[in-house]
């Protein structure tokens, strides 16, 4: 027979939470996906930095991707990204971040792609507990003037401003670390069924 259910005023204890995953290790990396460019070219640069929790810990098994236009403000026409081009520029790549939370690409600086925005790449965060994948945006600091009079830039909270500008830390090197909540807790932007911008803060 069944067992019976719990009378009210017997207690009852609550079901453990849930989150998705891990399963990006297993499927979604793939050899070269951090190289966007090759790190030979002489217009490679290295973005790199630390996926953290809402504690301040590292996550071992995030995913970060990137798109970005090249040095002129052209998106890439290349297609497909699995297989590349040493020679080229795919505009798109994908790392998993090691046990330590760290993360790297080699890419392309990229440049405006059009007059009034700032150089930016688009960053994308999967990670353990993320329902829905995040995205933000990597500026640079060397950049100081078009970031000055970037839109989406220039609408978010100045105290916050700094979360979407990665850092030089060496020459032709830019860290750009992430944090999915608390303190610091990066900008994320929200995007609508066209595509476009719609709110930043959580």
């Amino acid at each position: 027979m069944p067992e019976p259910l719990p009378m009210p005023d017997e207690a009852l204890l609550q079901t453990p939470a849930q989150t998705v995953g891990p399963f990006f290790g297993y499927a979604l990396p793939y050899s070269g996906g951090p190289t966007v460019r090759a790190p030979w070219q002489p217009d490679a640069i290295r973005l790199h930095g630390t996926v953290f929790d809402g504690g301040g810990d590292p996550i071992p098994d995030a995913i970060v991707e990137i798109w970005g236009a090249d040095a002129a403000g052209r998106p890439s026409t290349e297609r497909g990204v699995l297989d590349r081009d040493q020679h080229g520029f795919s505009g798109f790549g994908r790392a998993a971040v090691d046990r330590d939370g760290l993360y790297a690409f080699t890419t392309i600086k990229p440049g405006a792609t059009r007059a009034g925005l700032a150089p930016y790449l688009l960053v994308t965060v999967f990670a353990r507990g993320v329902l829905h994948h995040l995205f933000t945006r990597a500026y640079f600091d060397d950049e100081a003037a078009a970031n000055g009079a970037d839109p989406l830039l220039s609408s978010v909270d100045p105290a916050r401003r700094h979360t979407l500008v990665a850092v030089s830390d060496a020459p032709a090197s830019y860290r750009f670390d992430i944090r999915l909540q608390g303190e610091g807790e990066t900008v994320f932007l929200d995007f609508g069924l066209e595509g476009r911008h719609e709110g930043m803060q959580r």
